[in-house]
């Protein structure tokens, strides 16, 4: 029930290709991460090997679109890799749930 008429939808987008980074001032590369997942991003990002399947302007369109839907939807995942890492997230939080069933169900009152 949504007795004010309000919406709000999370917009998840994935990586886009913009201009965004092209302005940006670099900091030195830090040793304590270069062997990490940030710093595989980071290398990704420098040498063009990082992943952007992203379309930015049809991603903007969702969203437009997104705005005008009522009721608006929850969550709004722009981009295969967004669905992917949502998709895994909800699995693995549903496989998590799934584990504790048994002990759920078990919690009822007696009658």
């Amino acid at each position: 029930m949504n007795p004010c008429n309000i919406g709000v939808t999370i917009v998840e987008p994935g990586a886009t290709h913009t201009n965004f980074g092209a302005a940006l001032v670099h900091a030195p590369v830090l040793a304590a991460y270069d062997q990490t997942p940030a710093g595989e991003v980071r290398r990704g990002l420098f040498n063009g090997s990082f992943p952007i399947p992203g379309d930015s302007d049809k991603m903007a369109l969702a969203i437009l679109d997104a705005a005008d839907q009522h009721p608006a939807p929850l969550r709004l995942a722009l981009g295969s890799d967004t669905y992917a890492d949502v998709r895994a997230a909800l699995v693995a939080r549903l496989a998590a749930l799934d584990a504790q069933k048994e002990l759920a169900l078990a919690m009822a009152a007696d009658k």
